[in-house]
């Protein structure tokens, strides 16, 4: 039997006792996992989702966390104020054998779903996650009249903080909310950011070396001095 699965944007053929790589997990070595976006079942019976699988998974057992072969990265622009620059770049990836192939219950297993650590939709989660405690307390108080206008003070206290981060060519109100769940608000942030932070922001944004192309650091250096 085997299974057709979607993980870090691809797509996989597994069998049980495959060990293959796959994009960076949230796990540890020797840690269990499973796979829960199931896109096919192949076997006597055939099963083609719709477009996933309800109820399938694929277990699999995290081996190590590793690192991609050297990819040279080469960028020049022809511009006014022409750049170019040469960096490496190492994709992070998991190394995991597969175990059970599940054709139902994978909701029932108790075993940790695998979550990418790049991946946007992990970031929205969290984001998601550390903002449901503090609707809850503001809630609560329905009948006080004083906590209520207390609140819209200090989210005004907080933006006022906050640089308007659109002003960077290719920026635009998406990704100045993943950048704000990320902790970055101001030109002065992007400006101090290493190529070992360009690197993992590319990563955890999904962008793909567009920090670089669009020159982010060079315009919010440019930007951060008013």
């Amino acid at each position: 039997m085997f299974a057709v699965m979607k993980t870090g944007g691809k797509q996989y053929k597994v069998q049980s006792g495959d060990v293959l790589r796959v994009e960076r997990l949230a796990a540890d070595a020797g840690e269990k996992i499973q796979f829960n976006e199931i896109l096919m079942l192949g076997g006597e019976k055939p099963v083609v989702g719709a477009p996933m699988v309800d109820g399938a998974a694929v277990q699999a057992e995290v081996i190590d966390q590793i690192k991609g072969e050297k990819v040279i990265h080469f960028v020049k622009r022809r511009r006014k104020h022409s750049s170019k620059r040469t960096k490496g770049h190492r994709q992070k990836l998991t190394l995991v054998r597969i175990g059970d192939i599940l054709e139902k219950g994978a909701d029932k297993t108790g075993v940790k779903a695998a979550i990418g650590t790049g991946s946007v939709a992990g970031v929205a989660v969290a984001a998601a996650a550390a903002k449901k405690p503090a609707a809850k307390k503001a809630a609560a108080p329905k009948a006080e009249a004083a906590p209520k206008k207390a609140a819209p003070a200090k989210a005004a206290k907080a933006d006022a903080g906050a640089d308007d981060l659109t002003k960077i060519s290719g920026v635009g109100p998406v990704i100045v909310k993943k950048l704000h769940a990320l902790g970055i608000t101001t030109f002065a942030q992007i400006a101090a950011w290493t190529p070992a932070d360009v690197e993992d922001f590319d990563e955890k944004l999904s962008f793909k070396g567009r920090i670089d192309r669009d020159n982010w650091l060079e315009q919010a250096k440019e930007l951060s001095k008013g």
